[in-house]
Parts: structure tokens; sequence; C-alpha cells
């Protein structure tokens, strides 16, 4: 049979009229709480492996740093996503009446530790009153006020931290702040010993989310398909991370930070493992990106305690449950 070319062409276009119209990708800018490393290998994971844009969505990833504000990014709408480090800065949001929320906490557990030389002759948080203790300023205003009700220290005891760990390095007796992922290591590296480490959720059982995903409340209310794709999305993406093949996140971690290193990125990653930091607690039995009321609540009586928001603030008005707690993705943890 001779096929006709009329008939051939009509053929074309009915299919094509029947066909569903190839949906435009949705564009999304995401800010990182620091510059490109391990702690941000499931979002760059979601990219390389292609989870997001199976979702639709077409993410470019920003790096954070010590100079950028990413709250008050998020707040001007100069950015539709960040990664907020802890749960306090949602909290901020409502005490300063910034129409922002968390959706997601993707780490369970603040990697945030304090860090002593090995023969300071501290054992425990407890041993360190009267040390000096070098943290950031936003620490001050945050779980130090917490920390030092429970354990009687004293802002006299505060020396300030720049990021950098030379001056620890210099003075055995000065203890730092840190994330448990990432300056022990520079220690070990640079000054030759393996320091005392303690993480402020283990130690102090200080009741803060990491890794918060945080949007505006008008992004939640005009589009909620969005963000929960974008949610879904980013799990898929951490679990890849943490229990497929890391490379390919790791590859556009060191393409956009060229200064991270292999054995760094093995560190954090493996930390995160044994600390449980992601996939631990409620995570366990609801997924990846887990938040509950409760934990939420704890955290808030903890620094009402203190004085750091009024009692009747509604801090419920920090999160929204709406997009996780719905087990996705937690197959690919067995």
């Amino acid at each position: 049979m001779i096929r006709s070319p009329r008939l051939t062409v009509c053929a074309a276009i009915v299919l094509a009229c029947l066909a569903p119209a190839a949906r435009a990708a949705d564009k999304v800018s995401f800010i990182m709480s620091w510059i490109a490393e391990a702690e941000h290998g499931g979002f760059y994971q979601a990219v390389a492996t292609g989870i997001y844009a199976k979702y639709g969505l077409e993410v470019t990833i920003r790096q954070g740093g010590p100079q950028l504000n990413t709250a008050q990014m998020l707040a001007a709408g100069a950015v539709d996503f960040r990664i907020d480090p802890n749960s306090v800065g949602a909290l901020n949001f409502v005490r300063n009446d910034v129409p922002a929320v968390a959706v997601a906490a993707i780490f369970q557990k603040d990697p945030q530790v304090l860090i002593a030389h090995p023969d300071a002759g501290i054992e425990s948080l407890a041993d360190m009153k009267g040390k000096p203790i070098a943290i950031s300023r936003g620490a001050v205003e945050s779980w130090w006020r917490i920390l030092a009700a429970k354990y009687g220290f004293s802002d006299s005891q505060l020396r300030p931290y720049t990021f950098q760990i030379g001056p620890f390095l210099l003075d055995k007796n000065l203890v730092q702040q840190g994330y448990a992922t990432s300056e022990p290591f520079a220690i070990e590296t640079e000054g030759h010993f393996t320091p005392k480490v303690f993480l402020l959720t283990d130690s102090a059982g200080y009741p803060s989310y990491g890794a918060s995903i945080e949007t505006s409340a008008a992004m939640v209310a005009d589009k909620p398909d969005l963000v929960q794709r974008l949610v879904d999305a980013s799990i898929e993406g951490w679990y890849s991370y943490l229990y497929g093949d890391p490379s390919p996140a790791n590859a556009l971690i060191k393409k956009d930070n060229p200064e991270m290193t292999d054995a760094q990125i093995a560190y954090s990653y493996a930390k995160m493992k044994e600390y449980g930091i992601i996939d631990s607690g409620d995570a366990k039995t609801l997924g990846i990106g887990a938040m509950t009321d409760a934990h939420w609540r704890a955290l808030f009586d903890a620094a009402t305690r203190v004085g750091l928001y009024p009692k009747d603030m509604d801090y419920k008005k920090a999160y929204t449950l709406q997009f996780v707690d719905k087990k996705h993705g937690i197959e690919a943890a067995k």
C-alpha cells in the first residue's frame, strides 16, 4: 500500500492537536545558607540528576555566605526560596511581621556544635562555664541565650567569632562554635589534633531544625502546587544523595565552589550520616523534611523562657505542615 503524503500530513496535525501541550518548566530561584558544600548536597543532587526537571521545575541555586542577608532577600522577593540554617529565622519572621514561612526542615538536628581542645578539661557543656567562647553575633540572640540559662554561662565569656579557626588553634582555653560537618575537619587538618565536639541537639537538647526551606506566604497561598513540587523534589534529591550515588551533586558543588575539596565533602557527608542530621527523629517515620507542631513548640518554649520572643506570639505562623510528613520518598532509605 502506498501512503498518501496528504494523509500523512493530516494525521500528524491531528496527533499534534490531541497531544497535551508541552508544559514550560517553572523557573525557581533558591538561595543556600552558605557557599556550596555537602550540607546542600540533596538540592544539588536534584538539579544534577534531573529530579527538579521531572517535577517541572527549572531551579537556579545561588550560593549564600557571610556577606549575604538571605532573610532580607527572601522578604524582598529577590529569591523564591531560601535555606535557613536553623528554625530561629522563621520565628524572627513572625516577630518582625514578615510574611514568610518554613515549608520543610531537611535537617532534623541543627548541626551547630561547640568545640573544645582535647586537653582543656572539658568533658561536657557544663564544663564550659567561665571559659572564653567564640560565637557569631547571630548566635548570641538565639541558642546562646538558651544555653546560658541552662548552664549558667555569662556574656563576659563571649568572644567574637569570624568563621576562622586561627584563634582557636592558638588558644587551648578557647571554645568556639562551628558545624559538626565542617570546622572539626579544618581543625584536624590544620591543627593536627582531634577536638572535642559537642552537638547542641544531642548534648543540650537544643530543639532547632536545620536547613529549613522557607518561602513567602504569598507563594504558599498563590502557588501551592509549585511549593509542593519543590519540596517533594528536594526530598527525593536528599534521599538520592544519602542512599544513592552522590557524585553528581558533588561535581556541581565543586563547580560552584572550586575551593571545596573531595576530602571535605567526604568528611561532611560521613558526619551527616553519623550524627543522624537528616534522616533521624520524625524523619524516620514521616520522611525527610518532616516537621511537627511539638518540635516547633519545644523550640518556642525554650526561646520564650529566656526572653527571645513574647509568650503571646503566634509561633505557628512560622511554619506550615501542608507540604511535609507524607512519607514522600521514604522507600529510598530501605
